[in-house]
């Protein structure tokens, strides 16, 4: 694979015209790396597949700051890749600005939408994965109290925050549920110490089980929770590999299937501009059951969790969505 390292971005900028044009997709990194262990890897996850499957190359440029991203773009889009994908909501605003000026380049985007002619935004029903991370962790709790820990505080995460509330009240209306963000910043999702922080001010509260939703800040969520001997709840990624037996479950975001999929769209010739939005019932959420948590999953718990999927993806429990909705009444 082609993967640029900011260092020599503005070298590759300055050879432009030397360099032939390539048809080959491309994808720009949030902030964080591409191995971050939770939201971009689970891109990365899906470019491996698409280039294990086609033998295509994909191009890669991972951010180390949001600044760059105007420029990443850019270069991808003016070498002749497409599509040209970016990741995260960070890249809303660089991404609009690209894809003005390269009318006939398709672009997506992951986790934002970005309302022009050639850009296919992908968004997903977070609220409806978390329901039943929520669910799980009020099922696994002894406390009777559990916690989570959000990278920046947005929409996209107070949404997550706000299913996760239902799903375990559901479970058990009298749990109480604990949570903090890490800050007001795309950095707030890298921040594993700060995370590991929040973590451990939870579980001196009680919690017995705490979820992340902060990208790379969540790798020291869930080391604190392992350290702790209590249960983490990863997300974005299959995280129950981290800290076997520690980890109860992971609630994916599959932001693999939304690179694959505009990535396979393109090379068929079928890809299309416009919103994409995937929750449980459309495979853009799920939970994870492996041989790393199998133990930790009582027969009682699949089941509920099973069910509550089955229920919101035929409309009979509907999650509420702080975006839409309003404000969290749980």
């Amino acid at each position: 694979m082609i993967r640029f390292r900011s260092g020599l971005l503005a070298a590759v900028v300055g050879c432009l015209t030397v360099l032939p044009a390539q048809a080959d997709p491309a994808i720009v990194y949030s902030v964080g790396g591409k191995f971050d262990g939770s939201f971009n890897e689970s891109a990365y996850t899906g470019v491996s597949r698409y280039a294990s499957e086609t033998g295509q190359t994909v191009s890669e440029f991972e951010l180390e700051r949001d600044a760059q991203s105007l420029q990443a773009l850019r270069n991808f889009a003016s070498r002749g890749h497409a599509p040209v994908v970016a990741i995260g909501f960070n890249q809303a605003n660089a991404l609009g600005q690209v894809a003005q000026d390269f009318p006939e380049t398709d672009f997506a985007i992951v986790d934002m939408v970005v309302d022009q002619p050639n850009v296919r935004s992908y968004v997903f029903k977070e609220h409806e994965g978390s329901y039943i991370g929520g669910l799980l962790a009020a099922m696994a709790s002894k406390s009777g109290t559990i916690g989570f820990v959000g990278g920046m505080d947005i929409p996209i995460i107070q949404r997550f925050l706000c299913g996760y509330k239902q799903g375990a009240l559901a479970a058990n209306p009298q749990t109480k549920v604990l949570s903090n963000m890490t800050g007001d910043t795309p950095a707030a999702f890298a921040d594993p110490v700060r995370g590991a922080e929040l973590a451990r001010g939870q579980i001196n509260q009680g919690a017995d089980v705490i979820i992340q939703a902060a990208g790379g800040t969540g790798i020291g969520v869930l080391q604190a929770a392992a350290d702790a001997n209590i249960l983490g709840v990863g997300t974005d990624s299959n995280q129950n590999g981290l800290h076997p037996g520690k980890v109860l479950t992971s609630i994916r975001k599959r932001v693999d299937n939304a690179v694959y999929d505009s990535f396979s769209a393109a090379k068929d010739g079928k890809f299309v501009p416009g919103i994409q939005v995937l929750g449980l019932k459309e495979g853009g959420m799920d939970w994870v059951l492996d041989d790393n948590n199998e133990v930790l999953i009582t027969e009682d718990m699949k089941t509920a969790a099973e069910a509550a999927v089955q229920a919101i993806s035929n409309g009979e429990i509907e999650v509420h969505d702080v975006v839409t909705g309003g404000p969290c009444p749980f």
